[in-house]
């Protein structure tokens, strides 16, 4: 199995990307031999110069089928296998020595006084300038736009935890949405049988509301929140909690705001409490 790290990028044999490759190539190629005239292309015809253009560009784009169906191979055998950087390295030098070995023997058929080695010999050169020049103009804008949906997926990402960590949303036993609470103002959890008791400020008043589900699978869903176990039957919101405070009877949390009891930290729970309290606060 190919590793991932040597596999070349999925966009390269993307659909999209390849139609693009292909219509790139072949104007680039256009534009090359009317201006340049490689291939030894002035001697094809004694025309004028616009129906050199129309001969010349049946002749380019017949050339360019070479990429094409490279291509379509292409596209198959990468969704299916992936493709190593090395054999996409192999795969191009086979397009230009396929599509240079079209230009030699037409212009062999068109000038058979020519050396064959010679004309096969200019035909690489003239072919690679075709290929590479617009294949490496577009690898590094397919590169560009990659790193740019990159960044953007990252900040989506980014935007979309914000909203998660600023609201708090409450599913019932059955995933059905029951509660969404601003991260300010909810306060605890409490366990009440098949139940559990959300406390939280509505418009600066204390209120509960009862949702049926365990506070283990609140728990689960509250992963990297400020929301922490802290006893068999509550979770809190440390973003409430004013003072840890131990007595005789146990350790007790107090949250900040009034009329709200004090809230036990079980022998369980103590350490992780206490020690995610002393390092995450302030």
């Amino acid at each position: 199995m190919i590793s991932r790290a040597h596999k070349i990028p999925e966009y390269i044999y993307e659909k999209s990307n390849i139609v693009r490759l292909i219509l790139w190539t072949a104007t680039f190629a256009l534009v090359f031999i009317n201006i340049y005239k490689p291939f030894s292309s002035s001697n094809w015809y004694s025309v004028s110069e616009f129906k050199f253009f129309l001969f010349s560009s049946l002749i380019i784009l017949t050339g360019v089928l070479v990429v094409v169906l490279s291509r379509i191979v292409m596209y198959y055998w990468g969704r299916r296998h992936g493709i190593t950087y090395v054999g996409y390295t192999f795969w191009i030098f086979m397009e230009i020595m396929l599509m240079a070995l079209f230009y030699t023997i037409y212009t062999s058929i068109l000038n058979p006084e020519r050396e064959y080695m010679d004309v096969f010999r200019e035909s690489v050169i003239n072919t690679s300038l075709v290929l590479l020049l617009p294949y490496a103009v577009l690898h590094l804008y397919f590169s560009y736009k990659e790193k740019e949906g990159q960044i953007q997926q990252l900040k989506d990402y980014q935007a979309e935890m914000a909203g998660r960590q600023n609201v708090y949303t409450f599913y019932d036993e059955k995933n059905e949405l029951r509660l969404s609470v601003k991260r300010t103002n909810l306060l605890y959890l409490e366990s009440a049988d098949n139940y559990v008791c959300i406390w939280y400020l509505n418009k600066g008043s204390l209120t509960k509301f009862m949702l049926r589900n365990s506070l283990k699978g609140l728990e689960e869903s509250l992963v990297d929140t400020n929301i922490l176990r802290c006893h068999r039957s509550f979770m809190v919101n440390f973003d409430q909690v004013k003072v840890v405070r131990r007595e005789k009877e146990g350790v007790f949390l107090e949250l900040d705001m009034d009329h709200v009891p004090d809230i036990p930290i079980s022998k369980t729970y103590s350490e992780r409490v206490i020690h995610w309290f002393m390092t995450s606060s302030g």
